[in-house]
């Protein structure tokens, strides 16, 4: 049975700049989540409000150093649904950002002599992906493998992602360890925006409703969504992104099939000795 999925649309300036991505709709479940095209989820996502959150927060005193998500401004990025069938229940590439202030990338060892600029692929070749703020992407540095990004307190920040290959891809973003759509605990089950081929995608925050987002913001760890939502700091500093893959139009199946292809197909004929 095939799922309604909605679409992200962006506003620049108050003018509409066309339909970049767009992602299934939040399936019901036994915690009273509701899905998209219920009159109750007009103004919010599933059950948890994401928009009285700060408010409804308790304080939670946190210690520890270095920058994490916080809860930002809220903006216009308006979504509707459309249809996506997923090629495979586990995601086709997992790809992650980890990311800090200055001073705990130096406590941490993360290697500064060496950048690379703000988009980067991912997924095969299939993406390119980062982390951009202010005026342009934010460079990428390198820890224990992995691409690391820093950040500022106080300063706001948007998801990039570019769809490189000929084929629509869905993507499943996590901030913190919360899905980007409803705030909750992030999981590769849920599911997410779709991007087109060619197309760039920016995530710019939560989402609060159907209509707006609140933006990622670089605070401190005591001041995170994560922490004054769930009280648990354990996956701050990290982003991801689960790629999905479209059953019947998977990227580089006609490749595939054309490599595979024999110049004689049918079986050679049998010759009687002499």
């Amino acid at each position: 049975m095939s799922l309604k999925k909605f679409v992200c649309s962006v506003f620049l300036g108050g003018a509409f700049a066309g339909i970049l991505a767009s992602c299934s709709a939040p399936v019901p479940n036994s915690a009273g989540s509701v899905p998209w095209n219920s009159p109750k989820a007009a103004d919010t996502i599933g059950t948890a409000d994401l928009r009285s959150a700060p408010e409804a927060a308790k304080s939670r005193k946190v210690d520890r150093p270095g920058i994490a998500t916080g809860w930002g401004r809220e903006m216009e990025s308006t979504m509707t649904y459309t249809d996506f069938q997923r090629a495979g229940a586990k995601p086709k590439y997992v790809s992650t950002i980890r990311y800090n202030d200055s001073g705990g990338a130096k406590e941490m060892g993360v290697n500064r002599k060496m950048s690379g600029t703000g988009m980067q692929k991912a997924a095969g070749g299939l993406v390119e992906w980062g982390m951009s703020g202010g005026w342009g992407m934010l460079d990428n540095y390198w820890w224990r493998g992995e691409r690391f990004v820093i950040g500022k307190k106080g300063r706001e920040y948007q998801l990039k992602i570019k769809n490189i290959s000929h084929v629509r891809l869905e993507v499943v973003m996590s901030v913190d360890g919360l899905d980007v759509i409803d705030g909750e605990p992030a999981s590769t089950k849920k599911r997410g925006y779709i991007v087109g081929p060619g197309k760039t995608l920016a995530v710019k925050g939560f989402r609060t409703s159907q209509k707006k987002v609140a933006t990622f913001k670089f605070s401190s760890v005591g001041g995170s969504y994560a922490n004054q939502r769930h009280g648990n700091t354990r996956n701050i500093g990290v982003v991801g992104l689960a790629l999905f893959t479209e059953k019947g139009r998977e990227p580089g199946s006609e490749l595939q099939v054309r490599e595979g292809a024999r110049p004689f197909a049918e079986a050679p004929s049998i010759r009687a000795r002499d």
